[in-house]
């Protein structure tokens, strides 16, 4: 397989509430582009992501992922706090920096409502 064939890693995002979960993608910029019952594909610029619908109970092959963390890599994650951070402050969802860290990026991170955390990170120039 030639690396240039990968476009992109899309994961699944788990969740126990899907309509909580389309408005947490919205507030985040992500366009909805193709839902059907129990399932989103979203899409903000190359970054895309599929949520699941499912329960402990329902027979899914994996429960709704507790503290999962997923990583969206960028180029100005001040641009990204200064375009969310408003809007999360209004909506009361949990959020955390921009921080530097030890591991030289800096980290915008939003828990989601079902638990998980999402992440906004910039490379920090050495």
């Amino acid at each position: 397989m030639s690396a240039d064939n990968i476009r992109q890693i899309t994961p699944f995002m788990h969740v126990a509430d899907l309509k909580t979960a389309f408005d947490f993608f919205a507030l985040l910029g992500f366009e909805c582009l193709y839902k059907e019952p129990g399932y989103g594909y979203f899409q903000r610029g190359p970054a895309g992501m599929r949520v699941l619908q499912s329960a402990e109970d329902d027979g899914a092959p994996f429960q709704p992922h507790r503290g999962f963390a997923y990583y969206v890599d960028v180029r100005d994650v001040d641009a990204i706090v200064a375009e969310l951070r408003p809007k999360l402050e209004k909506a009361g969802i949990e959020f955390s920096g921009p921080r530097d860290q030890t591991w030289r990026q800096r980290e915008f991170m939003i828990r989601a409502p079902d638990g998980n955390v999402f992440v906004f990170g910039q490379a920090i120039a050495t």
